[in-house]
């Protein structure tokens, strides 16, 4: 499970989010190859991180749980 207070140091540690930390850490390698050669798109992305980061750690706990859901369901599903 990933961490929203480490996500948001990403974004202050990579100057505010323009250099895009905070993307690699969510394993969203190509934003955060974007955000580093556009500065945060321009700064303009990185503002809207700021307000949108907490919910990009929840979707992404999220999806790593239902994949630990699906895969326990087909091992027990094997089983029988």
């Amino acid at each position: 499970m990933k961490s929203k207070g480490m996500a948001y140091l990403l974004w202050f540690i990579s100057i505010f989010g323009w250099l895009g930390f905070q993307h690699f850490y969510l394993g969203k390698i190509g934003k955060g190859i974007i955000w580093i050669f556009t500065g945060g798109v321009f700064g303009v992305g990185s503002i809207i991180d700021l307000f949108t980061l907490g919910g990009s750690v929840d979707n992404y706990n999220t999806q790593q749980e239902l994949k630990t859901i699906r895969a326990a369901t087909l091992a027990n599903s094997s089983k029988k």
